[in-house]
């Protein structure tokens, strides 16, 4: 049997939708090139049915470092700081493994927990926890009103996965991530992985 490559390349149906929720990965599909979402992971930590929701894009790093963004931060190694999105990027967030370790954090999913007292994050930095894999710092976040989310989702925008392991997820960075959660996602979506982040650049 021929394989149909121009289907396999430009088809971006999504056979077999999950459903998404709080603690899910929303993945960009291929053509999708806005600023901030081109090959975007992001983390949903907020979702209501039909309703608003709240998501960091995870896997898009800045040039600033938080070193940078917040004072008294003690550790010489330089801690990157991602994109989440393009709603209050003037705000800072964190997603952390640490659980009730900082206060007034609020729980996304098994082993992932967003924000809570700056001051205890700050302390336990500087007392040499290490960062990579259980911190992760965000500038802004990517927000959906209405049902605009469930819409997307419907018009094959994004991809719903799980999760996986909270310390994978805390470690990723840039295009590889992308392209690692999308090969994890099956042979259906193998088409989506021949679509550079930059087609100008083949």
């Amino acid at each position: 049997m021929t394989m149909d490559y121009r289907k396999l390349l430009f088809n971006i149906d999504i056979p077999s939708r999950q459903a998404p929720g709080e603690g899910k990965l929303l993945v960009s599909e291929p053509f999708l090139h806005e600023d901030h979402f081109d090959h975007a992971v992001v983390l949903l930590v907020d979702y209501e049915k039909d309703g608003p929701a709240m998501g960091v894009v995870v896997n898009n790093e800045t040039r600033y470092s938080l070193q940078e963004l917040i004072a008294d931060i003690k550790v010489e190694e330089r801690i990157p700081v991602y994109s989440g999105g393009p709603v209050a990027d003037d705000h800072l967030y964190f997603l952390h493994t640490l659980g009730d370790l900082i206060p007034e954090t609020n729980p996304v999913c098994d082993g992932l927990w967003l924000g809570g007292d700056f001051d205890a994050m700050r302390a336990i930095i500087n007392d040499g926890y290490p960062i990579e894999g259980n911190l992760r710092f965000f500038l802004g976040y990517s927000g959906w009103s209405g049902s605009q989310l469930d819409e997307e989702i419907e018009r094959n925008v994004w991809a719903v996965t799980r999760t996986g392991d909270p310390h994978a997820l805390l470690s990723a960075a840039g295009d590889s991530f992308w392209h690692s959660v999308v090969r994890s996602m099956g042979r259906e979506y193998r088409g989506w992985l021949y679509h550079p982040r930059n087609p100008r650049a083949n």
